[in-house]
């Protein structure tokens, strides 16, 4: 049983993006700003595109909430669309909800790597438009909303998530170890000091030396009139042992977290502490011994991510993903007319040239949702008191 959940809905350039959450216990504080604060870093980072320029996105909470705290009924919030209102004698006519479209110019160029061709293969329209619409990740900021709800309800609690960039392009750290010595003591503090600290730089890289080469490469690929993607890692700190379950395939928590990530747009991998690498090394190198300290169990490493046999170990989770170049770019690669089925170079619109510095936030924020979950799947209750008491019992 699904004990927090969400929805979203809304297009790319229609009027709004909605998200409605339930599951939110009553008593979590909840201002615009702690919602703002997770929109306004999604759309930071360099190599974002010019609608980034101009679209500020501010939440409207129109249900759930009372005097700065929720109210334990769903959350309806609402992110008005400023393109829609910038292009009033556009986009209003082209995403019309009446009429029969006549006078509307129709796509029938698919882009390679987005979901325009299955798009309308799958729901059989003749315009790639709707698929454009909804498939963009646009709909990410209705997501980072309704993460930024759960990340309050588990900040109430002592949890912090924090993420940084560890590759971009050729770009990246060399190896585990050299992550680890970067994003470990600032993790000590916690996962949002970590954070903090990656968001003062313009790719959220903790390494001002790589900061200052993925720069330069994003500056090249722009030239060039491609894109590009890299790896990024997201920590968590502040949860106990033993969330998750081993006892069956869809309450492991790693799954769920790794189904989180993978819904969201342009994420192509996933993987939890040494990930890969592990299957390069004996198992002397890749495992975490367990230690005991009087009062509690511990391990020496936290190779494993925080996460064994699908529960958390109580050490830091730590996820890495991989989020490929964006499909849209400036010099055209072949794909093929679905009205005359000929040869033809892919349509450009307006996109990053990179979008993982953003894309850090998105996923940050994703992952929030599944680990309120998995807090009130075991501690729940319908208060933030009653869950606190519980949690610290």
């Amino acid at each position: 049983m699904t004990h927090f959940r969400y929805l979203t809905a809304g297009e790319s350039h229609g009027p709004e993006l909605t998200a409605i959450i339930e599951g939110i216990p009553a008593g979590v504080p909840l201002a615009s700003e702690d919602i703002g604060k997770q929109l306004a870093r999604r759309q930071e980072g360099y190599g974002r595109g010019g609608r980034m320029a101009f679209e500020k996105d501010a939440a409207i909470v129109t249900s759930g909430v009372r005097f700065g705290k929720t109210m334990g009924g769903p959350i309806a919030m609402r992110l008005v669309n400023r393109a829609y209102e910038k292009d009033a004698a556009n986009w209003p006519v082209v995403m019309s909800p009446e009429g029969d479209g006549a006078g509307v110019e129709r796509i029938t160029i698919p882009r390679p790597g987005h979901a325009d061709l299955v798009g309308i293969q799958k729901y059989g329209f003749d315009d790639i438009r709707p698929v454009i619409e909804r498939s963009s990740a646009r709909e990410t900021g209705a997501r980072v909303a309704a993460g930024a709800v759960a990340r309050q309800f588990l900040r109430a609690l002592g949890v912090r998530i924090g993420g940084h960039v560890v590759r971009l392009g050729g770009v990246g750290y060399d190896g585990w170890e050299a992550i680890r010595a970067t994003a470990d003591p600032l993790a000590a503090v916690s996962a949002e000091h970590l954070a903090d600290a990656a968001d003062r730089s313009d790719v959220r890289c903790l390494d001002p030396d790589l900061s200052r080469r993925m720069v330069d490469l994003i500056k090249t690929r722009r030239k060039e009139g491609t894109s590009l993607g890299g790896i990024y890692e997201i920590l968590v700190t502040g949860l106990p042992a033993g969330l998750g379950s081993y006892g069956h395939w869809d309450r492991k928590l790693d799954g769920r977290l790794a189904a989180a990530i993978l819904g969201t747009q342009a994420m192509k991998g996933v993987e939890f502490g040494m990930g890969f690498e592990a299957g390069e090394r004996p198992g002397h190198d890749v495992h975490d011994e367990i230690t005991w300290d009087g009062a509690r169990y511990g391990r020496r490493t936290n190779r494993a991510g925080g996460l064994e046999g699908g529960m958390t170990t109580g050490q830091p989770i730590l996820i890495r993903g991989v989020m490929k170049p964006i499909p849209t770019m400036l010099t055209p690669i072949r794909t093929v007319d679905i009205d005359t089925k000929e040869t033809v170079d892919t349509r450009y619109e307006r996109s990053d040239v990179c979008a993982l510095p953003r894309a850090v936030v998105v996923i940050e924020n994703v992952i929030a949702p599944i680990l309120a979950d998995a807090v009130l799947e075991r501690f729940g209750g319908d208060s933030l008191d009653v869950i606190r008491s519980r949690w610290h019992g």
